[in-house]
């Protein structure tokens, strides 16, 4: 208990010291966080009339955001899995920080499941097998696959920085069953995710079996894509150095995995839009608009763009070894992926309704502020923990010695 306390001491007092840009960084998110915590008040105090939703579209921002992250907790494990699987050395160094970005990815999602709750006092009604959403609604088991997988990076994230810290060996006997546990988990998070909505045959816009392999292959494209904007920070910003081989195969995992994703949709378009009927209204008002509603129109061009701009970019060896154009294709696959996948996705299973009414939905300005203080607060989290995983990796923070003053 003495080194869990000195451990948990050692840990805080390293990742609250810094310099004036970390204390910049860390007091922008926290205004954004305030912002969050007023529109939350907003929400709980005058309904989600607030918010842009209606009857007939009650999953918006919120919930496309809630998608899209369940993917980048996902793609964490393009990390895990060739460090602990091909023994790959340069993932090997960093497996832990993916970990830590796979626990502030399902956070988020928690924190978007809060907002677009109308009546946060009735979460408990998604706890199985108590509530009603449990064990008999895809929702239950969305929340028990999300909650395990928070459980397994926690555990083998932490257990792997105490062993760290300690200097002790690592017990590989249940360590590195867990992480294959943890691997295989990672893609049960996003295959019931996407039965979520695929499940709901008066939504032709989700009612196919392709969902869940699209979902897979945008979470090892937008999660990878992330993680190696975040390497190419804590390089720059760090003592800590990541390899280049690590980063090229994220690269390359990435480009494929994008590859396919953009396949996938065109093939859609094709099949949907080649014998247009009543169930292809929904995907041709993400194109082109119906009956002069045409408010997601551009951001489905503007995906299109991003993504395919970006696969070239990947597929482009000056660009892929760059290291500054690099991270400019990442930046637009990730936002390229989160448009396509949450606007792009969510929102158009809702035009038209099942009953053919046409109502268009754009988020509210709560809507933005909410969304962007979760976005701060997932960052504020993850700046703490990877602040803290990589003093540990340093050797900066260890038992018995005294603790280094991080920059």
């Amino acid at each position: 208990m003495r080194k869990l306390i000195r451990f948990a001491t050692d840990y805080a007092n390293y990742v609250l010291k810094g310099g004036k840009q970390f204390y910049a960084w860390m007091a922008t998110l926290a205004v954004f966080i305030v912002a969050m915590l007023y529109v939350f008040y907003l929400q709980n105090t005058e309904g989600l009339i607030v918010t842009g939703m209606t009857s007939q579209i009650h999953e918006g921002l919120y919930f496309a955001n809630l998608v899209f992250l369940v993917g980048v907790a996902a793609g964490a494990v393009t990390i895990v899995f060739p460090a602990y699987v091909y023994h790959h050395e340069g993932m090997h160094k960093v497996s832990v920080l993916g970990e830590m970005l796979a626990i502030t990815a399902v956070i988020m999602v928690m924190m978007f499941v809060f907002a677009h709750m109308g009546r946060p006092d009735r979460l408990w009604h998604m706890i199985p097998p108590w509530g009603i959403y449990s064990l008999s609604s895809m929702l239950g088991w969305d929340v028990l696959v999300l909650t395990g997988y928070l459980i397994l990076n926690i555990i083998c994230g932490f257990y792997y920085l105490w062993c760290k810290y300690t200097g002790n060996p690592i017990n590989k006997r249940w360590f590195i069953p867990l992480v294959f546990v943890a691997i295989a988990w990672a893609l049960s998070i996003h295959t019931v995710t996407a039965f979520l909505i695929a499940t709901m045959p008066a939504r032709p816009m989700w009612h196919h079996t392709v969902m869940p392999i699209r979902f897979i292959a945008t979470a090892f494209a937008a999660g990878p894509a992330l993680i190696i904007l975040i390497f190419l920070i804590i390089r720059k910003t760090t003592k800590f150095w990541i390899d280049d081989s690590a980063i090229q195969l994220l690269s390359t995992i990435v480009t494929w995995c994008l590859g396919i994703a953009i396949f996938l949709t065109l093939s859609e378009v094709v099949i949907e839009l080649y014998a247009r009927t009543e169930h292809a209204n929904g995907l041709y008002y993400l194109m082109f608009g119906l009956h002069g509603l045409t408010r997601l129109v551009p951001w489905f061009w503007s995906a299109v763009v991003l993504m395919v701009g970006a696969f070239i970019l990947f597929l482009t060896p000056a660009v892929r070894n760059n290291m500054k154009l690099l991270s400019i294709a990442c930046a637009m696959a990730f936002t390229g992926i989160w448009i396509e996948k949450g606007m792009g996705l969510i929102v158009p299973g809702f035009i038209p309704s099942p009953i053919g009414e046409v109502t268009e939905y754009y988020p509210s300005f709560v809507e933005w502020l909410m969304t962007l203080g979760i976005w701060a607060f997932g960052f504020f989290v993850l700046t703490i923990l990877l602040k803290g995983a990589i003093g540990i990796l340093l050797g900066d923070i260890k038992f018995g010695g005294q603790t280094a003053v991080a920059k």
